[in-house]
């Protein structure tokens, strides 16, 4: 990656901050119950394992919009295959890495920092969507009703990519499935809630890789943000780097990794159908001086077409709709709009379509 480049500590916001809690993690969620029976089961011994594991989910979107979960049924070996595959393809030349970059013509691929105009992180990416291709709309402008695909490129090195990160989705699809149940019975909602919104989805996978960093309190890998979409769910290696926006007292806690476990966050999305029972929370990755970091987060997000508003079901008179009611398509469109060029506007966010409040 070279030298700490100027422009990446020229901003105050984006520079860590000297001090850092360590001494607490976010919630550990156990999801055995999970393994001998179904989320909305009511008529099994062992319903009281799942109601408890409902208010354990509840109380950690709500408190912290963050957790990890552990016995989750993900199996390690997919995991490895991942992780392998992973290592092998960013210990490649850059040269190597860039025959697959990506671009502004909806191919999905590998970006670094130098790479990508307005790109500061100090990492390395590469993206593959779930569904190949995935539908969507051809523009961020409203009143254009395009559509288009974005689809997939794979590398010919490693061979094995592209399959390990086929097997990979494939079960971070089935336990976004799992959580997302938890998540509506914790809202009080019809345990299959939001399985409607993910009929064709817009999920990504995303390999990083942040390389040891000479000046790591003067960079970042990822500037502080939240996730646009519904559901993240992340795996890390064993070195810290996750560090989250605590709620409380807005201090940054550095995420201690719990092997096998999966870092899970609220996004965006799941702030607005709650109508802010459960926030997305802001966070970033530090960086280490001497050794590289890899992360493969998972980003389940909804159909093209969806209209992202509050729940019927979680509005009334007294706890009315705090947003506007935003097409999630031209927001994604939007976000990839402005990876690769130097608008004269910020990106939009999900609070542009807060309502006022009188």
């Amino acid at each position: 990656m070279g030298e700490v480049d100027p422009a990446f500590i020229q901003d105050q916001e984006h520079r860590p901050r000297s001090s850092i809690i360590e001494a607490e993690n976010i919630p550990v969620i156990d999801l055995s119950p999970l393994n001998t029976q179904e989320a909305g089961d009511s008529t099994s011994d062992s319903s009281s394992s799942i109601h408890g594991l409902v208010k354990e989910i509840g109380s950690a979107c709500k408190e912290w919009g963050f957790f990890q979960v552990i016995n989750h049924g993900v199996s390690l070996d997919t995991r490895q295959r991942m992780e392998a595959a992973s290592r092998k393809f960013f210990a490649q030349s850059l040269e190597e890495k860039r025959k697959v970059s990506r671009d502004d013509k909806g191919r999905l691929g590998y970006y670094d920092a130098e790479h990508t105009q307005n790109i500061r992180d100090w990492k390395e990416v590469f993206d593959s969507l779930v569904q190949d291709p995935t539908l969507v709309p051809l523009s961020h402008e409203e009143d254009d009703d395009q559509v288009t695909h974005w689809t997939n490129q794979w590398p010919q090195y490693p061979p094995d990519l592209r399959e390990a990160s086929q097997a990979y989705v494939q079960e971070m699809e089935k336990l976004a499935y799992k959580l997302m149940e938890l998540i509506a019975l914790s809202l009080g909602l019809p345990v299959k809630r939001f399985h409607g919104f993910f009929k064709i989805q817009t999920s990504f996978a995303r390999l990083n890789r942040y390389p040891p960093c000479a000046c790591p309190n003067l960079a970042l890998g990822v500037g502080r943000h939240k996730d646009a979409g519904v559901l993240t769910i992340l795996a890390e290696d064993d070195v810290a780097g996750l560090e989250v926006k605590r709620k409380s007292d807005g201090e940054w806690v550095l995420v201690k990794p719990t092997p096998n476990a999966f870092v899970i966050n609220v996004g965006d999305i799941i702030q607005v159908w709650s109508n802010n029972m459960f926030e997305s929370v802001e966070h970033r990755a530090i960086l280490n001086s001497e050794k590289e970091r890899l992360s493969v987060p998972f980003f389940f997000n909804p159909a093209h077409y969806a209209i992202i508003e509050p729940l019927e079901e979680l509005i009334n008179e007294q706890n009315p709709p705090k947003y506007r009611p935003y097409n999630w398509g031209k927001f994604l469109t939007n976000r990839k709009h402005t990876s690769f060029k130097k608008l004269n506007v910020e990106n939009l966010q999900v609070y542009d379509f807060k309502v006022p409040q009188e």
